[in-house]
């Protein structure tokens, strides 16, 4: 009996050692280590320049003014973002989705936007000298209003803006 009494005194503490050690060591089980969220943050004016930010969210991002030339942003997420006068020139943003921002004034210059999601957003004003927009979704009034100021050539694609944008 005494042996049995022993054994499941000594059961019970490595039960409560391994709970306590669970308890003060909580790590989150399916966390990404290099996720990166700026939601709702106020970026304005911020340098991201050849920054790599491949998934990083930016949702409802404040971001006037931002500085994001030549930055990797393959797969952002950029929905309900303001970059008024933001520099996105030599951009990569492949496969991102660019829904309800406001692009005016913003430096397009050469950025890449193939297959992208351009959903509800505003390019007033933007200079898209060179950009990409191979199979990039955007909506028809902005391709029209796109069309009437396209031009130039993709340095790194090679594909021309207007013929990106399918202008005629």
């Amino acid at each position: 009996m005494n042996k049995i009494l022993v054994k499941l005194f000594s059961l019970i503490i490595i039960v409560m050692l391994a709970w306590f050690w669970v308890i003060m060591n909580p790590q989150p089980a399916f966390a990404q280590i290099n996720t990166i969220n700026y939601n709702n943050a106020n970026l304005e004016n911020r340098d991201f320049a050849n920054a790599d930010l491949v998934g990083v969210n930016f949702v409802a991002a404040e971001m006037r003014g931002t500085n994001f030339q030549g930055a990797n942003l393959t797969n952002a997420i950029l929905t309900k973002g303001v970059l008024l006068k933001a520099n996105l020139s030599g951009a990569n943003l492949t496969g991102a989705l660019v829904d309800r921002v406001t692009l005016d004034n913003a430096n397009l210059k050469n950025a890449i936007f193939t297959e992208a999601t351009l959903t509800r957003s505003r390019f007033y004003d933007a200079d898209i000298t060179g950009a990409d927009f191979t199979d990039a979704i955007i909506d028809r009034y902005q391709v029209s209003l796109l069309c009437e100021r396209a031009d130039g050539v993709n340095p790194v694609t090679g594909v021309a803006t207007r013929v990106s944008l399918g202008c005629k």
